[in-house]
């Protein structure tokens, strides 16, 4: 049962983090909510939650504070919640912003296909069949998702499918450079002191007081709080603890409902054009990532350590 358990939660994590990109691309396109201020307002309210949670908690209460404590880890937090954390959140959701969120999603399941060049070149292993196919499966499922089977057009502009590469990378980064602060501090505080500076640094340039609430409707209202606590805090909170339940490699698996999340309800929801052939383009990428999970190559045990990019 608990499994059963662990199994639940990862898959309502992900569909929630599909979910909400779908409820961002609403925001932006009929309530003209900015890209940018919703990036700032969801990382700081989330980030200020979870240390929150970290101090309620007895037993993570006296390690929440700990890394002001240590130069070395004051500078890889201010790296990860910049580069890392903001990095991946200010990328996927410009993608949605510029593209739509069934698009932007997909774009960033290619995170693996990166790590693994990454880990390929730091180990100087020779790349395996499973390398070589799904390196194959990434690039057909990407060119069918983007054309729609057409050589003449996009099916969605290039700066979305810029930003959604971008945010592929920032993912893979978030991923690995994470990987020694998660084996340091619980994966609540790398959270949510990612969320907290990459929050305040993006302030810098998008203050999250510079927005005029006059003009919103009461689901306005309900589609934020909806992005910040369904879209961000309750799923990161879901995916970390079914970790007790589950191993890293079943979460891999399972979070692969977070791009179907997302297909289906722009789809269903927002009526994006989705074609057949993109259909086919999604199933691609969701196979790549399966195939890279199950592998038994020693190289996809680093595609499992992640706190997961969220995308969402």
């Amino acid at each position: 049962m608990a499994r059963y358990k662990g199994y639940i939660m990862v898959v309502i994590a992900a569909c929630l983090w599909g979910v909400s990109g779908t409820v961002a691309q609403r925001l932006f396109e009929e309530d003209g909510i900015s890209m940018r201020w919703l990036v700032t307002i969801r990382l700081i309210i989330s980030g200020i939650l979870f240390i929150i949670y970290g101090l309620l908690n007895k037993n993570l209460r006296q390690d929440v504070f700990e890394i002001w404590r240590h130069r070395s880890f004051i500078g890889q937090f201010v790296i990860f919640g910049t580069a890392g954390m903001l990095g991946v959140q200010y990328t996927y959701f410009a993608a949605i912003d510029e593209g739509n969120a069934a698009v932007a999603t997909l774009l960033q399941y290619l995170a693996p296909v990166f790590i693994m060049f990454y880990y390929i070149l730091k180990t100087k292993v020779k790349p395996t069949i499973y390398e070589y196919l799904s390196v194959t499966m990434a690039l057909s499922g990407t060119y069918l998702l983007l054309t729609n089977g057409s050589f003449d057009s996009l099916a969605i502009p290039l700066k979305g499918l810029t930003w959604g590469i971008l945010s592929a990378l920032a993912l893979a980064f978030y991923t690995i450079y994470s990987d020694h602060l998660i084996r340091q501090f619980h994966s609540v505080l790398v959270v949510g002191w990612g969320m907290l500076i990459g929050g305040i640094s993006i302030s810098f340039i998008q203050s999250p007081f510079a927005v005029n609430f006059s003009g919103w409707a009461n689901l306005t209202w309900v589609f934020v709080g909806f992005v910040i606590l369904f879209g961000t805090l309750i799923p990161f909170f879901l995916f970390i603890d079914s970790l007790r339940y589950i191993s890293a490699k079943e979460s891999s698996l399972l979070s692969c409902s977070e791009p179907l999340a997302s297909v289906l309800t722009s789809v269903l929801w927002l009526h994006v054009p989705f074609g057949f052939i993109q259909g086919l383009g999604t199933i691609l990428i969701i196979s790549m990532v399966i195939l890279l999970t199950v592998s038994p190559e020693k190289i996809e045990e680093n595609l499992e350590k992640s706190v997961h990019g969220e995308t969402g």
